[in-house]
């Protein structure tokens, strides 16, 4: 018998295991129910993922606070509405086999805009007349973030207390909501990054300055949802920023080094959006665009890692996996695509696809197989 493909063996974190190694990366969709509330788009939108034979399934960036939200339209976990109507959504996954992921995340100065269709623009006057007013961001430095948009408030102490705070009791609904792993988002431009990079940073105080003073903001809110978080704890990184590469790889090196100690058990590597759209890469779109820099971060930091970016074929996945570069890896619009994506490369790699699929489903394709055995021409059909 062949070796299982290393796609398809299981992978645990800190007490948690997923059943094979495919993750379906966090996908902002713009369909929340009045309130931040997640409704019947996200309980389709994501069951069917996990109903298709994903390992792990992460919802959507998540607000920790309604201020914190970029559109009106961004679910939040803030509430315990929010995290009832989310158990909802989790119990049903885990129903599927899959293991439930969380995103949290604070949009600093990056809020108050239109959907991406939109061009993510600021929200005008107009929009406030239809009963959208545009509000204010937080964020280190009082930088906004497009020249029509609001300009943030700059944090003070009391500031930066209260925002790592809302990422630890978004921690805890998290736990509350059913989720088993929790990811913080730190890349694409929120409100970590615009810690991390000096773009966005012009403080002279100890969260500014020098990289260990960018760093801090960042590391603090780490230990603060470790405390308040006892499953596995992720992080979502911009290796390199956007515009003006001000942040570099070393710098994230010495970032992930800093947060290992500090109880993250897995780096999720992304890059840009510091500035720009929130997805802005500044690596040239190819296939795997991101796996080196998940292959560093493993190679020189011991950090487990994930990759995302343009994995598209079950053997390209199998082999960034194989030869070591990642631990897991992350599809995200090749999911939109084909929900049932893992299943799919299980057939492609000999490994049998019905074992991913619900029984409901299972039991009838098996029959199909056997009359596409049994006529393999295809010119004889079954009813």
């Amino acid at each position: 018998m062949s070796a299982t493909p290393m796609l398809f063996s299981p992978y645990t974190l800190r007490g948690v295991t997923l059943r094979n190694r495919i993750v379906v990366s966090p996908m902002s969709q713009y369909r929340s129910d009045p309130g931040g509330i997640p409704g019947d788009w996200h309980l389709v939108h994501l069951g069917k993922f996990a109903m298709g034979g994903a390992g792990m399934v992460f919802c959507e960036e998540t607000s920790v606070s309604e201020r914190s939200r970029k559109t009106y339209d961004c679910p939040g976990i803030w509430s315990d509405a929010q995290a009832k109507a989310w158990r909802r959504i989790t119990d049903f996954m885990k129903a599927q086999g899959a293991v439930t992921a969380m995103q949290i995340g604070h949009a600093g100065r990056k809020v108050a805009t239109r959907a991406p269709w939109d061009g993510f623009s600021p929200l005008t006057a107009e929009d406030a007349a239809k009963g959208r007013p545009p509000w204010s961001g937080l964020a280190p430095s009082p930088i906004a973030f497009k020249p029509t948009a609001m300009v943030p408030k700059e944090m003070d102490q009391d500031d930066i207390r209260h925002v790592i705070r809302l990422h630890a009791d978004a921690a805890k609904r998290s736990a509350d909501a059913g989720f088993d792993v929790l990811e913080i988002h730190a890349a694409h431009g929120y409100i970590i990054q615009q810690f991390l990079s000096p773009i966005t940073n012009h403080r002279t105080d100890a969260y500014g300055g020098s990289l260990e003073g960018r760093m801090r903001f960042g590391l603090e809110l780490t230990e603060a949802v470790r405390d308040a978080w006892t499953g596995p704890l992720l992080m979502r990184v911009s290796c390199t920023d956007g515009r003006g590469g001000a942040w570099t790889m070393e710098d994230t090196i010495a970032f992930a080094t800093a947060l290992k100690p500090r109880g993250i058990d897995l780096l999720d590597c992304s890059s840009g959006g510091i500035e720009g759209p929130l997805t802005l890469a500044v690596v040239p779109r190819v296939p795997g665009y991101h796996v080196p820099y998940a292959a560093r971060i493993k190679a020189e930091t011991g950090l487990p890692s994930m990759a995302v970016g343009l994995i598209t074929e079950a053997a390209q996945a199998n082999a960034y996996l194989a030869e070591g570069s990642c631990d897991l890896v992350a599809l995200a619009r090749e999911m939109m695509w084909n929900p049932s994506w893992p299943a799919h490369a299980a057939a492609s790699l000999g490994v049998d696809p019905m074992t991913l699929l619900p029984p409901s489903y299972a039991w009838w394709l098996e029959k199909r197989e056997e009359v596409r055995r049994t006529f393999p021409t295809g010119t004889e059909t079954a009813a």
